[in-house]
């Protein structure tokens, strides 16, 4: 029997009618498709990971469809937080700005050598997630057609997920009988999950680019931040986060910590947040008119909920940088422009 595609539509957090519509239209159009199942659940970056949606998505053990108001990547990294892995699906449903970034590794093509990344060390599952940002477009039919086109990508048996380029071979199912008249309409197969907890903020961890350098856990003075049992950083504690506090994102080397909710596209895990290093990078995370750098910026927003939390301020005196070198050797012109890149905190 041929494999049904599982689709979750997860819905914004606000009332915006538009919004609404969009996600009902999106419904509506997939109710259309055949062998398409499709799941409806509160905002992903809100709900809890013993909650009714999460705990529904995590029995999708094929691959999976996941339209969200979050972009691409912070989408996945959210699902994968909350223990739903699986390999990144290649989208072709993107803004125009989008398509030169999307490809870029998070080492850039500047022929620095390739750093050991967290998700290095990881055995994934053979399946893959695609995201959808539904802020991509505000036709329905233009996510209906991208689910079309990864359904029938996935109508062919793929090989090879780890390494290299997947090799894919075609199923060639039997026919399948058709179904009865009397079988009850597609709609009445999609489920709905209402939303149960308030909104919630925290930092989401892309192991796509972390070095587990522990730069954020030295930085939080929160307790957010913990280790697994084999010394892997992670977000422990998210609800000690302090609600609209970024900070830690500006001071991470690799850009690899967002917070989805965030006004600034870069901390919300845009793919801008892929950029060349010729980026100024205080301006991307959003003081273009501050001077400052971002770790200014990252120690002046924690000691603004320092105080709130009653407790003193550390300034940049408590800013450590682990990866800093002591090296005794003069400074040769790659050095000098290091230290230039360091002082824009890529």
């Amino acid at each position: 029997m041929a494999k049904r595609l599982s689709v979750v539509i997860s819905q914004s957090p606000s009332k915006n009618p538009k919004k609404k519509k969009l996600e009902e239209d999106i419904v509506m159009g997939l109710m259309l498709e055949n062998g398409i199942d499709v799941t409806v659940v509160p905002n992903l970056y809100d709900i809890t990971a013993d909650s009714s949606g999460m705990l529904a998505l995590k029995k999708f053990g094929q691959n999976l469809v996941v339209c969200s108001w979050l972009y691409e990547r912070a989408a996945h990294w959210v699902l994968d937080r909350n223990g739903i892995h699986g390999h990144i699906g290649k989208v072709l449903l993107q803004n125009e700005d989008d398509d030169d970034e999307e490809d870029q590794d998070a080492d850039g093509d500047s022929g620095a050598p390739l750093k050991d990344r967290v998700i290095d060390q990881r055995e994934l599952p053979d399946r893959r997630i695609y995201c959808l940002d539904l802020k991509t477009s505000s036709v329905a039919s233009d996510y209906v057609e991208e689910i079309r086109r990864i359904q029938t990508e996935n109508a062919v048996k793929v090989v090879g997920l780890g390494a290299g380029p997947a090799v894919v071979a075609p199923l060639n199912p039997a026919p399948q009988p058709e179904p009865p008249t009397d079988a009850p309409p597609q709609h009445e197969m999609i489920q709905r999950f209402e939303q149960t907890e308030g909104r919630r903020w925290y930092p989401v961890i892309d192991y796509g680019r972390c070095t587990n350098c522990m730069e954020c856990i030295d930085f939080c003075l929160f307790g957010v931040y913990g280790v697994d049992r084999i010394d892997t950083i992670l977000v422990e504690q998210p609800d000690n986060c302090r609600k609209g506090c970024p900070a830690c994102s500006r001071v991470c080397p690799e850009n690899a910590i967002m917070f989805p909710q965030h006004k600034t596209p870069a901390i919300a895990g845009s793919p801008d947040a892929a950029a060349s290093m010729k980026i100024d990078l205080s301006q991307l995370f959003g003081a273009p008119d501050s001077g400052k750098s971002a770790d200014e910026l990252a120690a002046i927003e924690r000691d603004e909920q320092l105080l709130l939390a009653g407790r003193e301020a550390v300034g940049m005196s408590g800013l450590k940088k682990r990866q800093t070198g002591n090296s005794t050797e003069p400074k040769d012109d790659l050095d000098a422009l290091v230290d230039e890149l360091n002082d824009l905190d890529v």
